[in-house]
């Protein structure tokens, strides 16, 4: 099947066509795709959830909107800083101790989408007696547990995935779409991954927010989980399904048009994520994204 093509329209003009590939699969074997399921593409913060199951294994003191903060890419909002505060007091840490740099205004480390996920391998430093400062850094047990993560979910050879710096400090994981989609599909399977999926479902706006494609997602279809990353990543897992989404040219804006006419497929329904309204700075509908 050919890629999945959304297109950007204003004024009924095309302006950009965004090409996405898109794979699902269950008990090992693949149910659905669209474009390259091997593409090789880097999960950015659709990680999130996985880089999550070494804390929830080393942590049973934490609750559902904890694992939910250290699997998030927030945009700082009130509640999600105050999930973000609640894990650093339970690891315990300071914000100076995040690693992510600052984002926001006035400027701070907890505002930076990662620190969550940041709070969350502090919290596993102190619960495994790990020296803390570089825990961002490839050559730390954090980051060696991170990887460990990746390769017993996607059930591939650590050597078998590459890595690179990510945006917030910590390793980036590459793998292909079909094994990120079975990583997923397999993960409440996963020693600690029931409890980390059901804290994304308790709090689902936590993980990004209200017009998020992955918050979205999970307040649209019960049951599910999704994260979205970086450059057009979108993963996402449910019913023993898993499905990983990339956009071929980065670009997010194409994500939820997209995972809307991939998950008919599947024969879920993601209502309005299949139009996305294209809006001016005065806040006026001009457009809209979709197929």
């Amino acid at each position: 099947m050919d890629p999945i093509r959304v297109a950007v329209r204003r004024g009924g003009v095309v302006e950009a066509i965004h090409r996405v590939h898109g794979v699902a699969v269950q008990d090992g074997a693949v149910i659905a795709e669209a474009g390259d399921s091997g593409l090789v593409a880097f999960m950015r913060s659709s990680s999130k959830p996985l880089q999550a199951l070494p804390l929830a294994r080393a942590r049973d003191d934490l609750d559902e909107r904890d694992l939910a903060i250290a699997s998030a890419s927030h945009l700082a909002d009130p509640a999600q800083l105050a999930a973000v505060r609640a894990l650093l007091s339970k690891a315990p840490a300071s914000e100076d101790e995040l690693e992510c740099g600052p984002e926001g205004e006035p400027a701070s480390r907890l505002k930076h989408n990662c620190s969550g996920k940041h709070a969350g391998m502090l919290a596993l430093c102190r619960a495994k007696g790990w020296r803390s400062e570089g825990y961002r850094l490839e050559g730390h047990r954090v980051q060696r547990e991170m990887l460990a993560a990746h390769a017993e979910a996607a059930e591939v050879e650590k050597d078998e995935i590459r890595t690179a710096v990510d945006g917030c400090g910590v390793l980036t994981f590459a793998l292909p779409l079909e094994r990120m989609a079975h990583a997923f599909g397999r993960f409440v399977q996963l020693d600690g991954g029931d409890r980390i999926a059901e804290g994304m479902r308790m709090h689902p706006d936590l993980i990004r927010g209200p017009r998020a494609a992955d918050s979205r997602l999970m307040k649209t279809v019960p049951g599910w989980i999704a994260k979205g990353g970086a450059e057009g990543l979108f993963c996402a897992a449910g019913d023993g399904i898993g499905v990983a989404l990339k956009v071929e040219d980065g670009n997010g804006r194409a994500v939820g048009p997209a995972a809307a006419s991939f998950f008919q497929q599947l024969d879920l329904d993601l209502g309005d994520l299949a139009v996305q309204p294209l809006d001016n700075s005065r806040g006026e509908r001009v457009g809209e994204i979709s197929l």
